[in-house]
Order: C-alpha cells, then sequence, then structure tokens
C-alpha cells in the first residue's frame, strides 16, 4: 500500500518550486508530521533514501 506521502499533491508542488511559500509551509510540517516521519522511515527500510 503506498503512504498517503508519496502522492501527496502538496508535496509534489513544493518539490516543483522549492522557493515558494508551499514550500516553506511543507518544509515546516515535515519537521513534526509523524505521517511524513513514517513515510521517511519507509523510504530508508526500501533503500530509496540515504
Amino acid at each position: 500500500m503506498a503512504h498517503r506521502c508519496e502522492n501527496c499533491k502538496i508535496r509534489q508542488k513544493a518539490e516543483k518550486n522549492p522557493d515558494s511559500i508551499l514550500s516553506r509551509i511543507w518544509r515546516w510540517h515535515t519537521k513534526w508530521c509523524p505521517g511524513y516521519k513514517s513515510y521517511q522511515a519507509e523510504l530508508k527500510k526500501k533503500g530509496q533514501l540515504s
């Protein structure tokens, strides 16, 4: 099952334009979001994240 962050439209837009206000909000959000942290752990487990 795909993690919600994998298909998140906000994350995708933030990655396309890293200088936007949306991207700044996204980065702030990732510091405390437990779902995003589990997504990162899942990527690390699969070897897709260093």
